[in-house]
């Protein structure tokens, strides 16, 4: 049976990627901040509960993020507040650099695995057409990197391994439910696109950011 983690199993979209993957056939193990006291922007946190997890996993889902951390997205610099700033890159952004340094451990040393890292198409540079929300695209565009960066080094000892940063697009979840005006698509549907990419990538497309259908996001 095939093996699957999902980080954030709590959330919207995670608690619908274990639904989606048990129903796959994947054994699935899932690790959260409610039930396994897993907090992200703890060094400490990550370590202690990541470490205690035995692998090896054949489909990692990392699926965590914040929009504001309680507040609202800037539309505007002067909106920005420093502190909010830097909450929302730890969560968003050294959250899943701490989760990633556990990655290489947790995959297979043979055979094909993929990891898939929640990020947002505002994350991209190239695609911003209308600026604002700073701290959110900001941490998405970070997240990118390291992400990028990431797949370059486990990549050296886990050659068939994918890691990519992926869009969900735009789900219905509590994340999203203050931005009526977007289209929106149920977490089990997003679940279901996000499963189908997944399982299509090999290592050749390890390193890049693609959106729920597979097409390529730029950066």
């Amino acid at each position: 049976m095939k093996q699957a983690l999902v980080i954030g199993a709590r959330g919207g979209i995670g608690s619908a990627m274990v639904q989606e993957l048990g129903a796959r056939g994947y054994n699935v193990t899932p690790v959260s901040r409610s039930v396994d006291g897993l907090d992200v922007t703890d060094p400490g946190s990550v370590d202690r509960v990541l470490g205690a997890v035995e692998g090896p996993f054949d489909l990692i889902c990392v699926a965590i993020g914040t929009l504001a951390v309680g507040g609202a997205p800037e539309k505007t610099l002067e909106a920005v507040e420093a502190q909010q700033m830097l909450d929302v890159y730890a969560v968003n952004a050294v959250g899943p650099t701490l989760i990633l340094r556990h990655v290489e451990r947790l995959l297979p040393r043979d055979g094909p695995s993929v990891v898939g890292v929640l990020s947002a198409r505002v994350g991209s540079i190239g695609d911003n057409k209308i600026g604002g929300w700073y701290s959110y695209r900001a941490s998405k565009a970070a997240l990118n990197q390291i992400v990028h960066g990431a797949a370059i080094e486990i990549g050296r000892k886990r050659k068939q391994a994918a890691i990519v940063a992926l869009h969900p697009g735009t789900v219905e979840t509590p994340f999203t439910e203050g931005y009526p005006g977007h289209k929106k698509v149920a977490a089990s549907q997003a679940a279901s696109n996000l499963c189908d990419v997944m399982e299509g990538f090999g290592p050749e497309q390890t390193g890049q950011f693609f959106d729920y259908a597979g097409e390529g996001v730029p950066w």
